[in-house]
């Protein structure tokens, strides 16, 4: 992507489309995907870690991909929960776009693409799966958190990947400084040089 961010609204490259096949929820998939977003070229190395650890997220409910790229996490919630609705966000039009059509290649009509105020304020998920976008900075990164890990519903978990090197310790440590008491969060594995950790609503 050279120089362009991938948390720009509006990529400046052209959208020049392209198909690639990949594995979601244990089955090939094929899927279209773009330059100027986040890993145009397949799954990349967070991603892939955490769809393997995590467990099923809640059946029904709402369900929230925060940061949604080309849609891996949001098409692997949609289709291990198709009596959820699936809400996939991201700043850059792009990627909505694409996760969009790439639900739609799929049939899954429970998955919801759009900007993250499209989402009715009053929703509270009960599964939230996130590659976090740590490059945006730390008090962007910081503000995100702050805005939807307080959105889980009683008994809601959130699971997030972080690399090790891009300060994934830190990041918990300050997770259980700010958030609600009523929220509590631990590491749950480490992979590959990302850490997995689970954000916990009591219920």
């Amino acid at each position: 992507m050279g120089s362009e961010h991938y948390f720009s609204a509006q990529p400046a490259t052209p959208e020049e489309r392209r198909t690639i096949t990949v594995e979601l929820a244990g089955s090939e998939r094929r899927v279209e995907t773009a330059g100027g977003i986040f890993s145009p070229d397949g799954l990349d190395k967070g991603t892939a870690v955490l769809l393997a650890g995590v467990p099923a997220p809640s059946p029904s409910g709402h369900l929230l991909d925060l940061g949604c790229g080309w849609g891996p996490i949001a098409l692997t919630l949609g289709l291990a929960s198709p009596d959820a609705t699936v809400h996939a966000v991201d700043v850059n039009e792009r990627s909505i776009a694409l996760t969009r059509d790439n639900a739609a290649a799929l049939g899954l009509t429970n998955v919801v693409a759009g900007r993250p105020e499209t989402i009715a304020a009053d929703v509270a998920f009960d599964t939230i799966w996130s590659n976090p976008p740590i490059r945006i900075g730390k008090q962007a990164l910081h503000e995100l958190l702050l805005t939807w890990l307080p959105r889980l519903a009683p008994g809601g978990t959130a699971w997030l990947v972080v690399q090790k090197n891009l300060g994934a310790d830190s990041l918990l440590t300050w997770l259980n400084r700010e958030l609600p008491d009523d929220l509590t969060t631990v590491r749950e594995s480490t992979a590959k040089s990302f850490r997995v950790l689970k954000v916990q609503r009591a219920g």
